[in-house]
């Protein structure tokens, strides 16, 4: 098999199964906090400004997948998880100045939480390993768009970024943003990223404690991101309040 045939057709495995890196994620870092600790931070003040600055950087991944999302019509950008699926090729707003957006936003939402371990090797291991995986689901994705878009797509794809933004190449989009499409597609990705931090919290308090505790504001916090997500997913089965034409 040629080269560039076995790029695609991993890339193509490690598309379906992307989901499951989360849960990677998870338990990888349990022995990173068991041996880390607290790392470089050694002040309740340092405590406070990292987890800040983390949480920072999860939710600018988040309004990168959100302003992709919301702005983005039926038949791109979904998730998919079986195969490639494209019906038009989105070359404005956010995809003027990125070819893949989304992939960004999932970057930086779990790059946040990786640092919230406060085990500077542990995000560089995880931003290789992040690298070298979407690497495949990029050139795989990619392959499959040209096919499909042809010289289209080539044009332009030429000299726009596949993963650092140039915000010199934008050209703005003709779609409305739709705050439907947010709410109906992304209150999973927030539950699990609440539930990230929370769970690398309870675990560090764990290991250096010995006791497990969950405090009054990781209560709250839970309570109402799960509240949210059971309110969302039953507004999405349940109903059409969420549905919108036009919009995946």
């Amino acid at each position: 098999m040629a080269l560039v045939h076995s790029f695609e057709k991993s890339g193509n495995v490690l598309f379906r199964y992307r989901g499951q890196i989360p849960v990677i994620l998870f338990i990888a870092a349990i022995p990173v906090i068991y041996y880390g600790g607290f790392g470089f931070v050694t002040s309740e003040k340092a405590y406070w400004i990292s987890l800040i600055s983390c949480i920072l950087v999860s939710v600018l991944g988040f309004i990168v997948r959100a302003y992709t999302i919301g702005t983005t019509p039926r038949g791109t950008s979904g998730r998919n998880t079986k195969e490639q699926v494209a019906e038009v090729l989105n070359s404005t707003g956010i995809y003027s100045v990125v070819r893949h957006p989304l992939y960004l936003g999932n970057y930086l939402m779990w790059i946040g939480i990786v640092g919230f371990t406060f085990n500077i090797w542990f995000v560089i291991c995880v931003s290789l390993a992040y690298w070298l995986y979407y690497e495949r689901i990029m050139f795989a994705e990619e392959r499959f768009l040209e096919r499909k878009f042809g010289q289209d797509y080539i044009d332009w794809s030429n000299g726009r970024p596949a993963f650092f933004p140039n915000f010199k190449l934008w050209k703005p989009t003709d779609i409305s943003f739709s705050i439907k499409a947010v709410l109906r597609r992304e209150y999973s990705g927030i539950l699990a990223t609440v539930l990230a931090y929370c769970f690398i919290e309870i675990l560090r308090h764990y290991f250096i404690m010995d006791e497990f505790y969950i405090s009054t504001t990781t209560y709250i916090v839970l309570a109402t991101t799960l509240l949210y997500t059971i309110v969302m997913r039953t507004l999405k089965k349940s109903t059409t309040i969420l549905n919108e034409e036009g919009r995946s």
